[in-house]
């Protein structure tokens, strides 16, 4: 909840609406004007969290209202259907519709209608249905990218970063409704991962692909710092994708889902893990060399709750031992002890580059997710 009051009390836009997404350490607002799809819909689903576990849970509601109200009259393309990407004030600065971005309204709305705001469930359907018309390629088993504003331009890139939100979102829209072709879409994402671009690339997990879903290697080739689209193996994701999947075998007990989801942490917490200053690299080449070994707080934070998933379900000392060494490691790192929230970004040796804790997209979903996934694994 330290995190959530950080940006409560600095986030809310009473200008322009919406969420201020961009802050310096102290809390200094860094951008007044960008609203970014992702940063937008990530503040909703903290404060619906919050008004869920909070024992005031009035206020929070309130602000995740702020939040759906503006995705809905501002960010909502009225013309076409679908979300634009980016807004600056309530102005479209760029009107791509993105997987990815849509995967975080149905993250947003789908936990909005679980905190009890009931106008969030017609949006969940909207949502989907949105994504099944124009994102979804049935014979694939996964979803485009990204699509002009108009949906007349399809982009030949393809990448999994997006359906690994979409597994994950589509998992929380099962949760908050209990209608099953959303688990059911969530299982056959995560099938297609692991069974049609997994093999291409071995134990870990790809980016980025071409219209066929063949591995592009050569797809932004060298250009690790990319916020979406980052080249190379990025440990963060194959972690990730070992939490979502032990969520998924919650819902779906079958036998592939487990050694799957051991597979690739293992693998990913192997080749990444820092041994000298602690930590889990960012990314690898696929030559298996190191190529990005900045520590980046969603790493750590995907390795909190998938490590404790692990501990939690098999008792195994290891796991317990790796999810107290970086918890341990995040806590004196990435959490600002003073003004409060996590770090962005530090070097190899653990040394911060900028002030600049949050930008637009940032705000600490990672860190609130996997932390409320580590609490509800040990309960």
């Amino acid at each position: 909840m330290a995190i959530v009051r950080y940006y409560a009390s600095r986030c809310i836009d009473t200008k322009n609406g919406g969420y201020i997404n961009c802050f310096l350490d102290d809390g200094t607002i860094c951008d007044y004007e960008t609203k970014h799809l992702v940063g937008m819909s990530r503040f909703i689903y903290i404060f619906s969290v919050a008004a869920m576990i909070s024992d005031s849970p009035a206020k929070y509601v309130e602000a995740a209202e702020h939040g759906l109200t503006f995705l809905e009259e501002h960010q909502h393309d009225k013309d076409h259907g679908g979300y634009y990407w980016i807004l600056k004030g309530q102005d479209v600065y760029d009107s791509t519709k993105f997987a990815y971005g849509h995967a975080f309204v149905l993250l947003a709305v789908s936990t909005a209608y679980q905190a009890g705001i009931k106008k969030a469930g017609q949006l969940i359907e909207d949502v989907f249905d949105i994504l099944e018309t124009y994102f979804w390629r049935k014979e694939d088993g996964l979803y485009v990218d990204e699509i002009s504003a108009d949906w007349a331009t399809v982009s030949p890139y393809r990448g999994q970063n997006a359906n690994m939100h979409l597994c994950e979102a589509m998992m929380a829209a099962f949760e908050a409704t209990g209608e099953a072709r959303y688990l059911d879409r969530a299982y056959q994402l995560a099938h297609s991962v692991i069974f049609k671009l997994l093999p291409q690339s071995g134990s870990l997990i790809w980016e980025h692909y071409d219209e066929n879903r063949k591995i592009d290697w050569e797809y932004n080739k060298d250009y690790t710092k990319s916020e979406f689209r980052p080249y190379g193996f990025i440990f963060g994701h194959s972690i990730e994708w070992s939490k979502l999947l032990q969520l998924l075998e919650k819902h779906k007990e079958e036998q592939w889902i487990f050694p799957q989801s051991e597979r690739l942490f293992r693998t990913a917490a192997d080749y990444g893990s820092d041994r000298r200053y602690g930590g889990i690299y960012y990314a690898m080449s696929p030559e298996g060399k190191i190529i990005d070994s900045d520590k980046l707080y969603w790493v750590m934070a995907e390795a909190i709750g998938a490590s404790a998933l692990f501990a939690a379900k098999t008792n195994k000392i290891a796991y317990r031992n790796f999810y107290e060494q970086i918890f341990k490691y995040c806590w004196r790192y990435f959490v600002d002890h003073k003004w409060g929230a996590w770090y962005q970004l530090l070097s190899v040796d653990n040394q911060k580059n900028s002030n600049i804790k949050s930008p637009p997209p940032k705000t600490d979903y990672h860190p609130i997710t996997n932390c409320i996934t580590a609490m509800k694994a040990f309960l």
